[in-house]
């Protein structure tokens, strides 16, 4: 069932908490970086799952000038995950970080995931993989496969992962990633769908998956956001960015 309004971050006595993700695709920054930042600022996101990220010269200054820019931190990824980055707020509390590479397919560009286990207040610890699956269809559905393996092998059953699937709902990996997550637009409409291209977008390839423990509460592509105008939503890079709400419980006693 849809909502009107996207829920803000809260920490409840219990422990339990409601968290902010952010999917988008930054396109190695070569946009109106200006733009990108009021984007993000206003999504008030306290992870935020960075795809397309700068991957060669100077690449970590240009991550930790996003960060700065958005009042985040760089929590993994970048050209050591081969595009994929994770931005956290300082509500998060990092319990691990790894980035992987996947195999290279002969003629395609380098894929990876930037991957985490955080915690926020007393929260369960959640897993997140940030990832943009390749172009070429066969290469694209193993990649999907490996992206399950991979949310599997956090060790937490709250997790969510996010990003670029470069297909629309119904082709084959979007099928498989959702034949095994949960597919936040579909569990809990809210705003827009589409999200390519950021003018007059018509198919929506980027997504927020969760794990069957993490309540979904809202997710879409914002429609309103202070402080952002829809040309700012067109200059920040060729794609429109993915906002959900997330639920998690509060962690067992003894385990926070």
């Amino acid at each position: 069932m849809s909502i009107s309004v996207m829920p803000n971050s809260v920490t409840n006595p219990d422990g339990s908490a409601v968290v902010r993700v952010l999917s988008y695709n930054v396109r190695s920054l070569r946009d109106d970086e200006d733009a990108l930042a009021r984007v993000i600022r206003a999504c008030a996101p306290d992870l935020v799952f960075v795809q397309e990220a700068p991957r060669f010269f100077r690449w970590r200054k240009h991550a930790a000038r996003l960060a700065a820019k958005t009042d985040l931190v760089v929590l993994s990824g970048g050209a050591t995950a081969a595009g994929p980055l994770l931005l956290c707020s300082l509500r998060a509390t990092v319990d691990r970080t790894e980035d992987v590479l996947l195999p290279l397919t002969r003629g395609q560009h380098r894929r990876g995931f930037a991957t985490a286990v955080v915690r926020f207040g007393g929260s369960v610890p959640l897993g997140a993989v940030s990832c943009h699956l390749s172009l070429h269809p066969r290469e694209r559905f193993a990649q999907a496969g490996m992206l399950l393996d991979r949310v599997a092998g956090l060790g937490t059953p709250y997790a969510v992962a996010a990003g670029d699937v470069n297909e629309e709902p119904g082709r084959p990996g979007f099928a498989r990633l959702s034949a095994g997550l949960r597919d936040g637009w579909v569990t809990a409409p809210w705003g827009g769908e589409y999200t390519f291209p950021a003018t007059g977008p018509r198919k929506r390839i980027d997504a927020v998956f969760a794990t069957r423990g993490v309540e979904v509460l809202a997710c879409g592509v914002p429609t309103a956001l202070p402080g952002v105008s829809a040309a700012d939503l067109g200059a920040a890079t060729d794609h429109l960015p993915v906002l959900a709400a997330l639920s998690l419980p509060a962690a067992a006693a003894g385990t926070a």
